[in-house]
């Protein structure tokens, strides 16, 4: 018993004291970012590459509670890293917990299968960083599909 104790104990102190051994990792302020986030237009199936067109949805979500961020720009890039449309002109106050969306109908093709954001945001302050993900959503008849893909930092 006492040694069931002890193996108790000393499993315990790790997970109290090493968060990332259960899967977590220290939360990390910033005061900007620019974020890459992947995006599909458009995927392709069957053995003669059909193309499958899709619905792109970009999500800003804003997860500090207590202050506001800027988003500076949200542009898309087609498959060749051309930019194909800027979404913000002028910097955006996104609110304390508020998010945002832009979309690329589904008709839209000009991105291509190898689209992508880039998000540029700041903050007055140090916050907790947007969390920025792409949503994509399709149907072809019978058929529908749908998927995510998050955002990584690259600067």
């Amino acid at each position: 018993m006492k040694k069931m104790i002890k193996i108790v104990t000393v499993f315990m102190t790790i997970i109290l004291l090493y968060p990332s051994a259960w899967g977590q990792t220290e939360m990390t302020l910033s005061k900007g970012q620019t974020i890459y986030v992947p995006v599909y237009s458009q995927i392709y199936h069957g053995y003669k590459e059909r193309p499958f067109d899709l619905t792109v949805t970009v999500s800003i979500r804003n997860t500090d509670s207590n202050n506001a961020i800027k988003l500076l720009s949200v542009d898309c890039y087609d498959s060749n890293a051309k930019l194909v449309r800027k979404y913000v002109e002028k910097p955006i106050q996104l609110n304390a917990m508020a998010s945002t969306r832009y979309v690329v109908k589904q008709s839209d093709k000009v991105g291509g299968s190898g689209a992508s954001f880039i998000v540029k945001w700041k903050a007055d302050h140090s916050v907790n960083p947007p969390i920025i993900e792409s949503v994509m959503i399709g149907t072809q008849g019978q058929q529908g599909l749908s998927f995510t893909s998050r955002g990584q930092v690259i600067k």
